[in-house]
């Protein structure tokens, strides 16, 4: 019987001289028989295949978590293992990848496991000059180093981290832009306090106050690409006859300035929303389809993940949004919510 090994330095192919003992001996006694005789005498190294670089050694690595062949060990198994012969792997996956691409006969059971764990223990010693210690610490920091990133890179339970990320930005900057545009109307209003309730918008409110600065201006300007011809008739009407105070210069450029803010949040924030329904259309566009983009990602960012809010019960989703209310209800023994973020989509 033949064991694969992989290392960080290469794979290794280690002969097992009698597997015929084994075979009769209980699973979690088999390190214990290994180890009893002597090593050189139970378990042979037949080949190794050593890494050219820490790219031949990522590849093969991911291919291994990935339960697929790599081409090096592809080519290592198909010079060294003869079709005849049993080879032991420590992944069922990877057993069943080599079956059917080489047509090998893998076993990868408990006893498999014992006598890989022997082979790690006393791996030095069985491989000898094959490959230094040296060679190995830097071959196991590098791939420890490159695999990580490539997880990071590649890894498809990170794909929704941007939702998560760009809806919480969204409501940040739903509550800035809501306290920036509540104090310009409150810190313009004692300027021109009818403006308030001709124009509602925020936005139009912040440009149409750094396109007039002063109330008197506003007889002389254009304001058609910003209101509607109503409002803006109504708009010039009410600043001949408003009732507020006059302001200062300094007053003006301070007002001009948070106008400049808002508009610029503003349009920040509908180039983040566009981003927001793209992301969701592309990863996530049944629930996008079902429940809204604004919606969809809340409920992904309460989750954690895409892949946890596919796993939660409908009980758990309905509530999603609803914790702090479910928790007082609970706690003061009052009735408990029916709905989370769910309470404000339309069907």
């Amino acid at each position: 019987m033949l064991v694969l090994f992989e290392t960080p330095s290469g794979h290794a192919l280690f002969k097992v001289t009698d597997s015929a003992k084994l075979k009769d001996v209980k699973p979690e006694e088999v390190g214990g028989l290994l180890a009893g005789d002597s090593l050189s005498s139970s378990l042979r190294l037949k080949a190794f295949g050593k890494f050219e670089s820490t790219t031949d050694a990522l590849a093969a690595s991911t291919a291994i978590v990935e339960g697929k062949i790599s081409k090096q060990l592809k080519k290592f198994l198909k010079k060294n293992v003869k079709d005849a012969e049993e080879l032991a792997v420590g992944e069922s996956k990877l057993g069943n990848a080599i079956k059917s691409k080489l047509g090998l006969q893998c076993i990868f059971d408990s006893s498999v496991q014992e006598i890989i764990r022997v082979i790690r223990a006393n791996f030095e010693d069985l491989v000898g000059e094959k490959s230094t210690e040296h060679e190995r610490k830097a071959m196991v920091l590098g791939l420890a180093h490159s695999l990580s990133r490539y997880k990071l890179k590649f890894s498809p339970d990170k794909v929704d981290t941007m939702i998560v990320q760009a809806i919480g930005l969204l409501d940040d900057l739903d509550k800035e832009l809501n306290t920036y545009a509540m104090r310009l109307k409150e810190w313009y209003g004692w300027h021109f306090p009818e403006m308030v309730k001709i124009i509602n918008d925020n936005v139009k409110y912040a440009q149409v106050v750094a396109r007039m600065k002063i109330r008197s201006n506003a007889k002389g300007l254009d304001f058609k690409d910003i209101l509607e011809e109503e409002v803006e008739e109504e708009l010039k009407e009410a600043a001949e006859v408003s009732m507020g105070t006059e302001i200062s210069d300094e007053d003006v450029r301070n007002i001009t300035s948070l106008c400049s803010q808002v508009t610029t949040l503003s349009e920040y924030r509908f180039k983040l929303f566009e981003y927001l329904k793209n992301r969701m259309r592309a990863i996530a566009p049944n629930l996008t389809a079902m429940v809204g983009e604004l919606v969809g990602a809340r409920l992904i960012a309460h989750a954690g993940s895409l892949l946890n809010l596919a796993k939660y019960p409908a009980s758990t989703v309905q509530l999603l949004g609803a914790e702090k209310a479910l928790f007082r209800a609970l706690k003061t023994k009052h009735a408990t919510p029916k709905y989370g973020e769910l309470n404000i989509l339309q069907i």
